[in-house]
């Protein structure tokens, strides 16, 4: 499966979004995440699901899945249902290998086909931040106007509880939610081979890129394939996020976009 082409940042003129950053000498790559493997940290991944054993995944810590309820409104339930679709699965084997020993857990809100309604992804992640992950991995987003406030709502609650809320940019220029928001940390892609490379964008409203072009991916059935979108971006940014607050638990969600921020590579320090 290969998701529609996202906006993408080529580094072909690194020069042109270069930062400098004022304080930035003590705040490095070394002292932000080496060593760190995720271990304390409790990911949740808002998606279709993620496939129990992949062998890119290995141990789901919790799988859960919004369904109705006796009234009909939407309820989580604890799911054994596993990937309806491959895209959470996908995600998951990105979190998985840069943060290893970082907890896993599951909300299914998309279901065959990567369709979802509104409701289900907005029962799914109040449900997420109510539980009190530290990050969550939002690869999708809604054009639906009569979300943006719920989930605007969603994203400041997530702010002040603490929860890091990392959110794919729309594959397409248009408005979406809830990554447009400046409570969560959006991320779009950029063109390069290279996984560990976060670049941070001077020109919003898409904050940082990360690799999501031709992405080795889990797939389910065990199996791997390559994909391309902003969604397999947003996950390196979140396994990025957890290997940080493993080494410095207590940050915030804004210090810890401070962090992302001061160690992107096109941030230079000031001379």
């Amino acid at each position: 499966m290969t998701a529609r082409p996202p906006l993408t940042w080529r580094l072909g003129l690194e020069d042109d979004i270069a930062v400098a950053a004022s304080g930035h000498a003590g705040v490095t790559a070394e002292w932000a995440w080496r060593g760190a493997t995720g271990r304390g940290v409790r990911v949740c991944v808002v998606d279709s699901g993620i496939e129990p054993d992949h062998p890119m995944v290995g141990r789901i810590d919790g799988s859960y899945a919004v369904r109705a309820g006796a009234d009909g409104g939407a309820v989580v339930v604890e799911s054994e249902a596993g990937d309806s679709c491959g895209h959470g699965t996908a995600c998951a084997g990105i979190i998985r290998s840069i943060a290893p020993e970082c907890e896993l857990h599951s909300v299914q809100v998309l279901g065959a086909g990567f369709s979802g309604t509104g409701d289900a992804f907005v029962t799914g992640l109040r449900w997420a931040i109510d539980q009190g992950f530290d990050v969550v991995s939002l690869s999708l987003s809604t054009r639906r106007r009569h979300l943006a406030e719920p989930l605007r709502e969603l994203g400041d609650l997530a702010y002040f509880r603490g929860t890091v809320l990392v959110a794919s940019a729309h594959n397409l220029p248009v408005e979406s939610f809830p990554w447009r928001f400046s409570s969560v940390i959006s991320v779009g892609s950029h063109a390069e081979n290279d996984p560990d490379l976060i670049l941070y964008n001077p020109r919003p409203p898409v904050e940082f890129f990360a690799h999501g072009s031709e992405v080795e991916v889990a797939w389910p059935g065990g199996g791997r394939t390559r994909c391309t979108g902003n969604s397999f971006a947003t996950p390196h940014v979140a396994g990025r996020c957890a290997l940080i607050m493993s080494k410095h638990p207590g940050l915030t969600p804004f210090q810890v976009k401070t962090v992302l921020y001061q160690t992107s590579q096109n941030v230079r320090e000031e001379r």
